[in-house]
């Protein structure tokens, strides 16, 4: 009930050495898929070709079940296909276990040159991104050495006042218009994980470094990492059970 075409042409070619070439054929000569089922296969007639020779296979002709009946095969396919899932559920996870660690050596080793060229990008970006946070300060720094230099030694407080309340409605200006460009308050940390991403993206295309990629390979990597624990804890499990 569970055998396919594939698994019957197997185990023609396992039990005759002699069989070179085996495939089946509809009775107007179409070739059936390996994964048809037999219960299907055999429900007409069919062509089974050896070793180029074609022989026409008559199938006998199955009455009409009752609704009874066709129930009950039902049931007994299910019961049938749940044995067969329950007896080979450890072989299938083991063999699972196996592409899945074959899958993650493979996107490890994918990732590897892309972590180095990501490295180096960072460390870049992390450089410029503090040098632009120092330029920031020294200005802040300078601005206000001249503002006092002016109220104290130049003018007085009476004409720098008017001065230095432009130059904090100014700054007020400034932002007002960052808030409506990027739609983020106005806070160190946010300009600073702008600025880095700025210097990274543009040092990504020069240096042709794919971050979508990296980004789809990083993805692959835990999505497999989480199965690959799923079926380990699985196996794990099955083994508590049989040792108790």
């Amino acid at each position: 009930m569970l055998s396919t075409v594939g698994s019957f042409l197997r185990d023609l070619q396992n039990e005759d050495k002699g069989v070179k070439t085996a495939a089946i054929l509809t009775a107007d000569g179409r070739e059936i898929p390996a994964t048809t089922l037999m219960e299907i296969l055999l429900m007409n007639d069919f062509k089974l070709v050896i070793n180029k020779i074609t022989y026409d296979v008559q199938c006998p002709k199955k009455e009409k079940l009752s609704m009874e009946h066709a129930t009950d095969m039902e049931n007994v396919k299910s019961l049938v296909h749940r044995l067969f899932t329950a007896l080979h559920l450890e072989e299938f996870q083991k063999k699972r276990e196996h592409h899945l660690l074959e899958k993650i050596d493979h996107l490890r080793g994918q990732l590897q040159p892309l972590e180095q060229i990501k490295a180096g990008i960072e460390a870049r970006s992390e450089a410029k991104t503090s040098g632009l946070l120092w330029a920031g300060l020294a200005l802040l720094s300078v601005q206000g050495g001249a503002l006092a230099w002016l109220t104290w030694w130049v003018y007085s407080w009476d004409i720098m006042e008017p001065v230095t309340y432009f130059i904090t409605f100014a700054n007020s200006m400034v932002f007002f218009a960052y808030f409506i460009v990027t739609r983020q308050d106005y806070t160190y940390s946010a300009v600073k994980s702008r600025q880095f991403l700025h210097f990274f993206h543009k040092k990504s295309k020069q240096q042709h470094f794919d971050v979508v990629q990296y980004n789809k390979l990083k993805e692959d990597l835990a999505k497999a990492t989480e199965s690959l624990k799923q079926v380990r804890h699985s196996l794990f499990a099955n083994a508590r059970r049989e040792s108790q």
